[in-house]
């Protein structure tokens, strides 16, 4: 089951805090320090913009420093097929550096977002020289590891209700809420079938079942959840009382 209390650490402001820590600073050479100032930037992007593209050579790491990002990828009819969110204090493009590949996805804003980049050289060279860095990215490798286990366990042995209420739960716990109890997220129906694993007609009748079950409350392409005991108890395969 999925960990809805489970906290990620900042990654991202722990990478970008060591780049000023002065005790790693001084290890780098004056060529590398120039390499530094001249590169690493905060770039911003649009909603709907794309950050990486699959397929491509990655050349450095994106620390998001505000916003909300997809990662997904494109199956051959065209169709996306989301894998997660990213959100503030997250990286991206770290896993393909790390093993020397192609992008295996595509990640874009999904809404406006900040990332500071960090050109290739300086991140291997940061994991060589920081063991805070180091075992931080190893840790987030297990996790994303441990995560995507738990993804296949839920596609391939819940049911398509059971999959919704968990999926759900998840977004409430990765994005959080706004000041109005509603995720902070607006996924259109064909989005929320994609993360599901089902047909978008198949999403839409059971978004307005949840509704009508008194489960969520829907306006537009927002969500809140108004009866989490229930939910969790139907993502654990119960029967809701």
């Amino acid at each position: 089951m999925i960990d809805y209390n489970n906290t990620i650490t900042d990654s991202a402001e722990l990478i970008l805090s060591e780049i000023h820590n002065p005790d790693v600073l001084k290890q780098f050479s004056q060529e590398e320090l120039d390499l530094i100032n001249n590169e690493v930037k905060e770039i911003h992007y649009e909603k709907g913009q794309k950050i990486i593209q699959e397929g491509s050579r990655p050349t450095g790491i994106y620390c998001i420093t505000q916003g909300t990002a997809k990662l997904y990828k494109s199956g051959f009819n065209g169709k996306e097929q989301i894998l997660r969110f990213m959100k503030k204090g997250e990286i991206i493009a770290y896993r393909s550096l790390l093993s020397d590949e192609d992008f295996a996805s595509s990640c874009s804003a999904l809404d406006g977002l900040a990332a500071v980049y960090v050109p290739e050289a300086t991140f291997h060279k940061l994991l060589a020289l920081s063991p805070t860095v180091s075992i931080e990215l190893l840790k987030k490798l297990a996790i994303d590891l441990g995560n995507a286990e738990k993804t296949i366990t839920l596609l391939a042995q819940k049911t398509v209700r059971e999959r919704l209420a968990e999926i759900l739960l998840w977004l409430e716990s990765k994005l959080g809420v706004d000041e109005n109890g509603f995720i902070k997220i607006s996924l259109t129906r064909e989005e929320t079938a994609n993360l599901v694993g089902t047909a978008t007609e198949s999403a839409i009748r059971l978004i307005s079942e949840f509704k009508s079950d008194g489960f969520i409350e829907v306006i537009g392409r927002r969500i809140k959840l108004l009866d989490k005991p229930r939910l969790i108890r139907l993502g654990e395969g119960h029967v809701p009382i």
